[in-house]
């Protein structure tokens, strides 16, 4: 699984111009779901994405999780973080897992984001999202569960 985080002052996710969530200050994640990964893939990432440095403290250092300054988490579903670019210049989305695996696989995802008791938001899996942030700071980080980076 991969994932971009980004740390935002708000954020929110439309679709056929309806809201369908909405955060304050915390992180924007945009998920991609690869035909190999797994649930330990996914509990890999929630536990390195809530316990996250990437909040100020009172000396305005990076020390603080999304979870020490009770932010709020949007998450995205996005196959196209899966792309393989290496060859032309149209990627290749054939290593995305299909819908079938994605969409547990993402829901897994979410609930155990949601099980810090943080408000925890969505897109829908699959729609045409048009989302909004304002990205603070900027900070952004992108993870991989399969490279542990």
């Amino acid at each position: 699984m991969k994932a971009v985080i980004q740390r935002v002052s708000e954020s929110s996710v439309k679709v056929d111009g309806k809201l369908v969530g909405e955060i304050g200050k915390g992180l924007m994640l945009l998920v991609g779901i690869d035909e190999n990964d797994e649930k330990t893939d996914a509990d890999w990432l929630v536990q390195k994405i809530l316990n996250l440095r990437i909040f100020g403290d009172e000396d305005d250092k990076l020390n603080l999780s999304v979870q020490d300054i009770k932010g709020e988490i949007l998450c995205i579903s996005q196959f196209t973080l899966i792309a393989d670019y290496k060859k032309g210049n149209r990627p290749s989305f054939i290593k995305a897992a299909r819908p079938e695996k994605a969409i547990p696989l993402f829901d897994y995802f979410k609930k155990e984001i949601a099980k810090s008791g943080l408000k925890t938001e969505s897109g829908i899996f699959g729609a045409d999202m048009k989302v909004s942030l304002i990205n603070d700071g900027p900070v952004t980080v992108v993870m991989d569960s399969v490279t542990k980076a």
